[in-house]
């Protein structure tokens, strides 16, 4: 063999064995890349059943609240009204019965008065919590959906993506936060409820309750309760869908129900 051609072949080999290497280098740091960019794997909730509770088939639920130790629920439809339910019977001491104008929606409780939300009226309701008697009306920009606090903000869903934070005396937003789910927005919040620093939202025509990081927005975790929406369909096939989230604080477990639901169930979460 020439020693030109020995050198040529050399130099080949090298060539071919630096392509080699930059290509596993390449082929090695790929899947990293991706791994980093893809969303993390949002945590599923276990639930126990702990018991179920009657519930009235004509309510209409579109909120759900326990103060000191009672239960107070807020419906909509032509039959829009805020109540105090016996737990054991189902039945309500309706406290507010909405003109048929008014199309009811979430309420919350907080400094010994009641908040309530009207859907697309654009006007919301504030009564005294001892005598129901009406203080003021407030207004906001949106639809009105569901409504929780935090002991230091009301917090108010429109259907959207978006929850808002307002304030106590003016009702103005003072902070609003976009939700996600897995990297994209999660339209359709509905009822809410504040538990432990963290938000819990009924996902509308779902099945679904999603526990939100209102620092981030993000879903940390979903809550699948279809197994209770079949049982609940077995009793009334006319049922609407899962709506009513109420944390009782001495029990640590959350009541659940929807509307025209025939159950309120009592549930306790692995990691509320």
């Amino acid at each position: 063999m020439r020693e030109g051609t020995a050198l040529f072949i050399v130099m080949t080999l090298r060539l071919a064995y630096s392509l080699l290497f930059i290509f596993f280098l390449f082929s090695c740091s790929q899947p990293k890349e991706e791994k980093q960019s893809a969303p993390e794997k949002t945590d599923a909730l276990i639930y126990t059943i702990q018991r179920s509770f009657p519930h009235d088939t004509q309510a209409f639920t579109q909120g759900l609240e326990i103060h000191e130790g009672k239960l107070y629920e807020s419906t909509g439809q032509n039959n829009s009204w805020i109540g105090v339910v016996d737990i054991n019977s189902g039945t309500a001491e309706k406290k507010v019965v909405l003109p048929n104008a008014y199309f009811g929606e979430g309420i919350t409780i907080l400094n010994n008065k009641v908040y309530q939300l009207t859907w697309q009226n654009k006007t919301g309701f504030v009564y005294d919590l001892n005598t129901f008697k009406k203080i003021q009306d407030f207004t906001y920009d949106t639809e009105g959906w569901g409504l929780t606090h935090d002991s230091t903000n009301i917090i108010m869903s429109d259907g959207s993506d978006k929850i808002r934070l307002l304030d106590t005396l003016s009702l103005k937003p003072v902070k609003t936060i976009a939700v996600t789910y897995q990297g994209r927005p999660l339209r359709d919040l509905n009822e809410l409820e504040y538990i432990k620093g963290h938000l819990y939202a009924n996902i509308w025509q779902t099945n679904s309750i999603a526990k939100i990081d209102l620092n981030t927005g993000e879903v940390i975790a979903m809550l699948d309760l279809s197994a209770l929406v079949q049982q609940a369909k077995m009793v009334n096939p006319n049922l609407d869908v899962l709506n009513g989230i109420a944390w009782h604080e001495g029990t640590q477990t959350m009541l659940i129900t929807g509307k025209y639901w025939p159950f309120i169930y009592s549930i306790k979460l692995n990691k509320p």
